[in-house]
């Protein structure tokens, strides 16, 4: 398995609690742009909280993943308060560390309600996540935070040959979003872009399949506009990159505030399916990521 997405899948990120992942990606951005085809413009910091704006030559597009995980926040008498949907079962380890010092422990569900069976109480607000146990094989991929550490991996496999663009790396989105509107507004102004692709995961169902390679969205809960799809499709036809259509009912994405913005951005969803959604086992298919990160990079630079 390819090292950074090992090393990315390794580092908690709960929605609210970005700033780890966020770190390390820009640590790694800053070390190794000087060797990218182009050097990007790179905005971050407080005045940008944790999110990570990368701006390439004089971009048209904007792909975006978000760098966020479900989780839970500890309450009191034990309780658990999730975190975006995560699922819950008997078999689930979770990890944090509070004041007192690292804490394992399972999560019980009870009247409704979710609790924890640590041995003592764990601070307030304390945050905790799946622990992690990655295994690889036969080409699938079982780990946790696959959603959404897949679409993490594929722009940061963009940045090397990228030479116009803008890869956004944002927050919350598991948790009902809020870092979107000021980032849609800020690439929308300074360099106003109108159309956007979303990088993450969706899930496995009667019209999706492992090894038929990355899904491209029609629909969720929200429905992009039909003109920019038909584009989208017609590039996907010509880049013989093998992809799949997805037409769904429910659900949603960073797409979501694309089209609530008072901007006119079209969006597209394009990312990989996935069985076990919000679990320690998320499994995808490493050929379909395969083809997720080409079809980003024929995109990106024939959009």
């Amino acid at each position: 398995m390819n090292i950074l997405l090992k090393e990315i899948l390794n580092i908690n990120s709960v929605s609210g609690d970005e700033s780890a992942i966020s770190s390390f990606l820009l640590n790694m951005i800053v070390e190794r742009r000087s060797s990218w085809k182009v050097s990007p413009r790179i905005y971050s910091g407080e005045e940008f909280q944790d999110n990570i704006l990368l701006v390439f030559g004089n971009p048209k597009t904007a792909a975006f993943a978000h760098m966020d995980t479900v989780g839970f926040t500890v309450r009191y008498e034990n309780q658990l308060v999730p975190i975006g949907g995560p699922e819950i079962s008997e078999e689930v380890w979770l990890q944090g560390i509070d004041q007192v010092g690292p804490i394992r422990c399972k999560a019980q569900e009870k009247d409704g309600n979710v609790f924890h069976d640590f041995p003592r109480g764990i601070q307030r607000g304390t945050m905790l996540s799946f622990e992690q146990k990655i295994n690889v094989e036969n080409e699938f991929l079982e780990a946790a935070y696959l959603d959404n550490r897949l679409g993490i991996y594929t722009l940061m496999e963009l940045c090397e040959n990228l030479s116009d663009g803008i890869l956004v790396f944002s927050t919350y989105e598991e948790h009902g979003g809020g870092s979107m509107p000021f980032l849609i507004r800020f690439i929308y102004e300074n360099w106003g872009i109108r159309q956007a692709l979303v990088a993450d995961v969706t899930w496995i169902t009667e019209g999706i399949h492992f090894n038929k390679g990355a899904v491209i969205s029609l629909r969720d809960s929200f429905i992009p506009r039909k003109k920019f799809l038909d584009r989208i499709l017609e590039m996907a036809e010509a880049s013989g990159i093998p992809f799949q259509l997805e037409v769904e009912a429910h659900g949603g994405s960073d797409g979501r505030e694309i089209q609530m913005s008072p901007y006119p951005i079209d969006w597209c969803f394009i990312g990989v399916g996935e069985e076990n959604p919000h679990t320690p086992h998320e499994k995808a298919s490493l050929g379909d990521l395969e083809s997720m990160v080409k079809l980003y990079q024929y995109l990106m630079q024939n959009l």
